[in-house]
């Protein structure tokens, strides 16, 4: 088996890998990394979202691989204002999804940053597209809760982005 360098939360590890090994069962399986869910094994419900270079990435369709060299950032690497906004808000309930929630917010929220439109965002004019919440919703729509915690899910990442923005206001305009 070739060995495959890894870079999973800021340390790198050698491991003997197949190539047909994804990147979900790497994770969970070879670095005991457990956070990150094996939910429908297809990529239809983000269960196993993680980030690649800050992009948010199916681990379950992905080959481990493919991912040697790129920093990859599971739940257990995640220090953001997102994890403390679920629970404030209840955006979670039995907790299954929730590592891949947060992981795809994460990613989501750089797109919306840089400018990334969505398939309901109405104008692509200068300026930055409104997080509403139906652009959430559509940007997040990849993860599914079967719970049903969407409102709480919505509300803590239009927290942590309103958070961000009025951070990014200069303080003079901010008085």
């Amino acid at each position: 088996m070739p060995a495959v360098l890894l870079r999973v939360n800021g340390t790198t590890h050698e491991l003997d890998l197949e190539p047909q090994v994804s990147l979900l069962d790497a994770l969970r399986e070879h670095l005991g990394l457990t956070g990150t869910k094996k939910g429908c094994d297809q990529g239809a419900c983000g269960a196993c979202t993680v980030l690649a270079d800050g992009v948010r990435v199916n681990a379950c369709l992905a080959l481990a691989v493919q991912y040697e060299g790129r920093e990859i950032t599971t739940i257990e690497g995640v220090a953001s204002p997102l994890q403390a906004a679920f629970v404030a808000h209840d955006g979670f309930q039995c907790g299954y999804c929730t590592s891949g929630q947060i992981c795809s917010a994460i990613g989501m929220l750089a797109e919306h940053g840089d400018g990334v439109p969505s398939a309901v965002t109405e104008h692509l004019a200068a300026g930055g597209v409104e997080l509403t919440d139906a652009e959430i919703r559509e940007r997040m729509s990849g993860n599914l809760c079967r719970c049903g915690a969407y409102n709480g899910i919505v509300a803590a990442i239009q927290e942590v982005a309103g958070a961000d923005a009025a951070a990014r206001v200069p303080a003079e305009a901010a008085r």
